[in-house]
């Protein structure tokens, strides 16, 4: 619901406890490391939900689908493969509706992330990676870990770059994003990782608008949506390295590219110029909305996402040389 006077949404609190916590995040518009001559660009505080991410929204659509049509029995372990955020939003959901929850991820990904899912009573399996980088072997290598453990334990597997339950929780993602702007939105950018959350919201903009801009991001190390080679790169929890299931060209009108180094940069800027504290990925949404904002010019109006919180990348390049 959006509260008219201070143009902020409040989540809905139908659900009980911290699970009543998802989505209805706020947005706002950046002001300092926005260059003259563009756009106006929103940025909508993912960071807000529970543990600090946009996928609380995804693991719990997904759990409560699977509870509501029986593929997921009261009491059965959960399994799934992830970079992080998506492991710590499932352990927290789990640990609420009181799923044992067995979780493959790597050393490519944070020490924050890996904690935070064991401190919310998680499995941790490690993969290890190509000198803690991401690219498609890794994402092959945690999937097949992910199904020994389904055969082991007779988990139900949430299977995130197949599930489209996903997809209703970032449709309402994109009407929050509409209600906010009130509809006068120009464009919406967003990075790829399963491509739910891209698909999901630009479905959703284009059915109120068809004339909304969308565009999707993919490392430019690994662009294998723009139809270039797989390779390795370090903007955590996108860049699969192969084109991934849910992905459907037709819901974007073009896809950008941004280099790990790049998008690192922005996040830095993010912090130390509007003190929002952001991933790496949040940084490559900044660098792709400016650009596009630029194109578009003054006047138009460009939303993006704050995928995550800064807070889970403190050990990681990103982050690690800031006190010095």
């Amino acid at each position: 619901m959006l509260d008219t006077e201070t143009g902020v949404e409040e989540r809905s609190g139908e659900r009980p406890g911290i699970l009543g916590r998802v989505g209805g995040t706020p947005m706002l518009t950046l002001t300092g490391i926005v260059p003259d001559g563009c756009a106006a660009i929103l940025l909508k505080l993912e960071a807000e939900n529970p543990t600090g991410s946009m996928k609380d929204r995804m693991a719990l659509a997904m759990i409560e689908a699977a509870e509501a049509d029986g593929r997921l029995s009261p009491g059965q372990p959960v399994v799934e493969y992830t970079g992080g955020s998506t492991g710590v939003s499932l352990a927290m959901v789990c640990a609420v509706k009181g799923y044992p929850l067995h979780i493959v991820t790597s050393d490519a990904f944070s020490i924050e992330k890996r904690r935070h899912m064991a401190a919310l009573g998680a499995d941790l399996t490690i993969v290890p990676s190509n000198n803690g980088g991401m690219d498609a072997a890794l994402t092959r290598n945690m999937i097949a870990e992910a199904d020994k453990i389904r055969g082991r334990t007779g988990a139900f597997w949430t299977d995130q770059l197949n599930n489209e339950d996903q997809i209703a929780a970032y449709h309402r993602m994109g009407e929050e994003i509409w209600d906010r702007t009130a509809g006068e939105l120009d464009a919406f950018v967003h990075s790829t990782g399963t491509a739910a959350s891209v698909r999901g919201v630009s479905e959703l903009l284009k059915s109120l608008n068809p004339k909304v801009l969308c565009a999707a991001v993919e490392p430019a190390e690994s662009a294998v949506l723009s139809g270039g080679e797989t390779g390795v790169h370090k903007i955590e929890g996108t860049g699969a390295g192969f084109v991934v299931p849910l992905w459907r060209r037709d819901a974007v009108d073009e896809v950008m590219t941004v280099s790990t180094q790049d998008a690192m940069a922005m996040a830095r800027r993010l912090a130390k110029v509007e003190g929002i504290f952001a991933g790496t990925s949040t940084g490559a949404n900044l660098c792709a909305a400016i650009e596009l904002g630029k194109r578009l010019g003054v006047g138009a109006t460009v939303a993006t996402l704050m995928c995550d919180s800064g807070i889970k990348y403190l050990s990681t390049d990103l982050y690690r040389e800031a006190e010095g």
